[in-house]
């Protein structure tokens, strides 16, 4: 019998991208923007909660939004 390894952890294969974490759906229902107050789209691919009112992109990291609006990327045009 082998053990399974954990979801996040990748295997030695420096070829193959990390497989972004996942977020709790039920936490995106009840997380809005902390300046705008609206709601947020998530980016997957990005790993980050959009807010398109306030033009910020909040990183998710280790599958914890972070929702401080000095660590918030802002969208560009």
């Amino acid at each position: 019998m082998t053990a399974r390894q954990p979801d996040n952890v990748t295997d030695d294969n420096p070829n193959r991208a990390p497989e972004p974490s996942r977020i709790d759906p039920r936490l995106l229902e009840v997380l809005v923007c902390p300046l705008s107050k609206t709601t947020l789209e998530y980016d997957r691919e990005r790993q980050e909660l959009v807010s398109r009112v306030a033009r910020l992109a909040y990183p998710i990291r280790d599958g914890i939004p972070i929702m401080l609006p000095d660590e918030a990327r802002v969208l560009d045009g």
